[in-house]
Parts: C-alpha cells; sequence; structure tokens
C-alpha cells in the first residue's frame, strides 16, 4: 500500500477533477488538470504552441497552477476513487505526471494508479521514457491498468518510442493532415477520430488501449498550432 507521505512529495503540484467535462472532443468524461508545475523540462510545445496554453482551457490551468482551484495529490485520489466502477477518465487535459521535471516520482504515479483501479483512466506524458526510471514507472502503470501514452514530438521520435515496447504512442500532426502517415521505420500514425469525425473520447477510448498497436497523431489546433507544426517539423524526415 502507498504511504500518505508519498501525496506531499511535491508540494507545489496540484491537481483538479472535472467529473464531466463540456470539451467537444472529450465528450461528457471526467477529465482532470495538473499545475504547470508538472510540466517535465524536455517538452518542446511548452511555451510554443501548447493548445492548453490558449482559450478557456488556459484561464482554468492558471488557476490550477496558482492554487485557487484544485487540491494536493492525496485529497485528488481521494476525489477519483468517488468516480463509478469502469468510469472512463483522462488524466492531465493539461500539465503531466507527478514529477521532478527531468524523472516521474514512481511512488506519486504509484498513488494515483491505486485510485484508478477498476476505473479506466488514461493519460499522455511528455516525461523522457528513454530515462530507465520514467521507462519502469510508464510501464508499470500500463500493466497495473493506468494508460499512460507517450508524447512524441516527431516522426523520429515515434519510432524511437515504439521501438522501447512500453507503452502505446502519440505524436502531435501538421494541423492540416486528415489521413495516416508511415514513419521513417514504417509505424503507422492514425489520426485522431475526433479531429476528422463526428466523434469523441467518450465513445473512441482508443487512446486508453495499453496494447493498441496503431500511433495516435493529433493535428495542431488552437492559436499556437503553426508554433506546434514547427516542433514536428523538427523531424529531418517526418515522412508526410
Amino acid at each position: 500500500m502507498t504511504s500518505n507521505a508519498h501525496y506531499h512529495e511535491y508540494a507545489e503540484h496540484r491537481y483538479h477533477l472535472t467529473v464531466r467535462s463540456r470539451n467537444g472532443k472529450t465528450g461528457p468524461i471526467a477529465v482532470s488538470t495538473s499545475s504547470k508545475s508538472t510540466c517535465p523540462k524536455r517538452c518542446k510545445l511548452k511555451g510554443n504552441g501548447c493548445y492548453a496554453e490558449s482559450g478557456p482551457l488556459a484561464i482554468h490551468w492558471k488557476n490550477v497552477s496558482t492554487g485557487s482551484r484544485g487540491s494536493n495529490l492525496f485529497d485528488f485520489c481521494t476525489e477519483l476513487r468517488k468516480l463509478p466502477k469502469h468510469q472512463l477518465w483522462r488524466f492531465g487535459q493539461a500539465g503531466d505526471l507527478p514529477g521532478n521535471g527531468h524523472t516521474i516520482n514512481h511512488a506519486s504515479l504509484d498513488a494515483i494508479v491505486h485510485a484508478n483501479r477498476g476505473r479506466n483512466g488514461f493519460a499522455y506524458t511528455h516525461y523522457d521514457p528513454r530515462i530507465p526510471e520514467n521507462a519502469t514507472a510508464i510501464k508499470s502503470a500500463n500493466d497495473a491498468g493506468f494508460t499512460i501514452n507517450l508524447s512524441a514530438e516527431t516522426l523520429d521520435e515515434v519510432d524511437e518510442f515504439v521501438a522501447l515496447g512500453i507503452a502505446p504512442v502519440v505524436v502531435v500532426l501538421p494541423a492540416d493532415q486528415t489521413t495516416s502517415v508511415k514513419t521513417p521505420a514504417g509505424n503507422t500514425v492514425t489520426v485522431c477520430p475526433a479531429a476528422i469525425s463526428d466523434t469523441t473520447c467518450a465513445i473512441c477510448a482508443i487512446c486508453a488501449s495499453s496494447t493498441r498497436k496503431p500511433v495516435i497523431g493529433f493535428p495542431a489546433h488552437g492559436v499556437g498550432k503553426a508554433r506546434a507544426e514547427k516542433v514536428f517539423f523538427m523531424s529531418t524526415e517526418q515522412g508526410v
């Protein structure tokens, strides 16, 4: 059992749970928001086209980050346990997993994994899975039923992450991308169904599958989409 001490490892981290999202793409599922302090330093989208840094979500994210909204990890996990069994929910519509900016805190993540038991939670992380400590934490969470998707920033990085074999992979695509693409190593990137058709996460739920093979691509969107595209094209061989 996880010790309560692990819940307070990062006093600056804050978490907020919205029981029923009004986001048109997610549909009416539960979603959480993590404070900006959880974002890993390696994420090139930070301040450079991150969709959560603009629009209504940006206001909510700022309030969670400053502590005027949300709670510590202990109270957040208590709220998670109140969700119905088998509930589909998304962790971190903004923000990331608990960590120090370089490595994931395995014990704190384990607290979230335990709170998710019996529920269908999924997340995305920009923490580098090539770091052994991160790879161990991510694989352990996926094996325990909490799906963590590895967020790649280029198609070359997609190939690196797929080769690790520890978790499903996602990537940001150019804003106008509507069809599947191949990576340099031949991996298929399938465009998120909610981005190109009349569906939602509540209906699709493909990102909640820890065993899926296709990589999911999210066309850049929001006011920072042009900058997000530049991050994607940092790959020398994008294969688009």
